[in-house]
């Protein structure tokens, strides 16, 4: 057996497919031994990457464009969260967008990750970053919910099911932000394309494993939810809710690519916001389909 390491953010719903690959015998059925390690900071996801603690990883896409232009070799291969997941939950009493002006609003990172997508959303509401509103780096959606919950910060993005979760226990929805922006990579399969390069029967077999993955996701509900809970300790009825709204929306890619529009939604907002004139406008420089259409073309 050869052995993987995937990076992943946080211990959350977007890493189901894989989970599904390490628990249902996909990947072992390809050599594969897949570790794969949890990480709450959404930047030390491609530092490992990077540095070669990790081999692949379910990034934020953000950080695969910003590495490119800056010459690195991180790739998107494969989709992950290819739409958004999210409602933008907010403490009880906070009834509108308008009610978020003076508020702290949690996300991810300021560099990447939701910031972009808050700041644009917040600005078609007539609320603008920094005056009106501050913007607490929290790391991801588990660390935005306990920050949510104990007060720490006033409204957020929160991801399915831990949105359900939240309006469970007396928070607001404001809105679905997929209805704003129905394309967007929030986060994908990346890899150092020297590393790949190098390593190709591996990769292939990962890649493999990848679609096989998601194709049980969609066609094995029961499974899905039995590793869902099993992984991130949700109740059964928030994993089915939660398989319900991934498959009916598409936000896992039934063929495992990454998305296009999404990427090129993703370039269009992030750029409003941060000065980075030597960005290409072209998301399909960021995407390296041939190892999945080689991948599924040896099943």
């Amino acid at each position: 057996m050869d052995q993987l390491t995937l990076a992943v953010v946080s211990r959350n719903y977007f890493n189901l497919p894989c989970w599904i690959g390490l628990h249902a015998g996909l990947f072992a059925a390809e050599g594969i031994d897949l570790r794969i390690d949890h990480i709450e900071g959404i930047e030390e996801v491609n530092d490992r990457l990077r540095d070669g603690r990790a081999q692949l990883a379910y990034g934020v896409t953000e950080h695969v464009i910003l590495e490119a232009e800056a010459g690195g070799a991180l790739r998107i291969i494969g989709g992950n969260v290819n739409r958004l997941p999210f409602s933008f939950i907010a403490r009880a009493g906070i009834g509108s967008y308008a009610g978020l002006r003076g508020k702290r609003i949690g996300v991810s990172s300021l560099r990447a990750g939701s910031s972009s997508l808050i700041i644009r959303l917040l600005a078609r509401h007539g609320l603008h970053w920094p005056g009106d509103y501050e913007l607490v780096p929290c790391g991801p959606i588990l660390a935005r919910w306990d920050l949510l919950r104990s007060g720490g910060i006033d409204a957020g993005l929160q991801g399915a099911p831990l949105d359900q979760m939240a309006l469970d226990e007396g928070f607001v929805s404001l809105g679905n932000p997929r209805d704003e922006v129905p394309e967007f990579q929030f986060t994908s399969l990346d890899v150092d394309a020297g590393w790949a390069a190098g390593h190709r029967d591996l990769t292939l077999r990962f890649c493999r494993g990848f679609l096989a993955a998601h194709e049980r996701f969609y066609a094995d509900q029961a499974t899905a939810s039995r590793i869902a809970m099993q992984e991130s300790g949700i109740a059964q009825r928030y994993a089915d809710r939660a398989w319900a709204d991934y498959t009916r929306d598409a936000i896992f890619p039934r063929d495992g690519q990454a998305s296009e529009a999404g990427v090129k939604a993703l370039i269009e907002i992030s750029s409003l916001i941060r000065e980075l004139p030597a960005r290409p406008r072209h998301a399909a420089d960021y995407i390296d389909r041939t190892w999945l259409a080689e991948a599924r073309a040896s099943l």
